[in-house]
């Protein structure tokens, strides 16, 4: 059955279950220990869960980025693996996108380009962006038409 569970603010002492998602999603430790050096250096600007009956079912964080000012990145977006293909995912991406209109916000993400478009994120709209990951593969969410032509220079713990 599809959790109807709404997506919410990540609340203290989830740390350990949101681990075990990262985990368990991604097959390695890697995203854990970014989201974990993310909260260390004070870069994180929100994380945000879908519960699930049994734990968290879904998860992402907003880092700030260095450059440009005021811009945030998306990084990581997981969905418990048994959990993958109800749309969780598509959920979590929805709610951010419609949240980055209504706030006027910029998000930048770094991941598969179709499933990023199918939620509200724009490749075409990246194409000017200088960055140090693949530009085919960075999309943005904002407000407006425009094209930016900006730098990116990503939270240090991005390595």
């Amino acid at each position: 059955m599809l959790n109807r569970r709404f997506v919410r603010d990540m609340q203290a002492g989830e740390e350990d279950a949101v681990d075990a998602l990262l985990r368990a999603a991604f097959g390695g430790a890697d995203e854990a220990k970014l989201v974990r050096a993310l909260r260390r250096s004070g870069d994180i600007a929100g994380e945000c869960v879908v519960p699930g009956e049994d734990g968290i079912d879904g998860y992402f964080a907003l880092s700030a980025m260095r450059k440009p000012e005021g811009w945030l990145c998306l990084a990581p977006v997981a969905v418990a693996p048994e959990r993958q293909g109800e749309g969780i995912g598509r959920r979590m991406m929805g709610f951010l996108t419609a949240w980055a209109m209504q706030a006027g916000q910029t998000i930048v993400v770094l991941g598969e380009p179709g499933f990023y478009e199918r939620a509200g994120f724009s490749v075409a709209r990246a194409a000017k962006l200088t960055s140090p990951y693949p530009v085919d593969h960075t999309a943005i969410a904002r407000p407006g038409e425009d094209v930016p032509a900006e730098t990116l220079v990503y939270p240090k713990a991005f390595g």
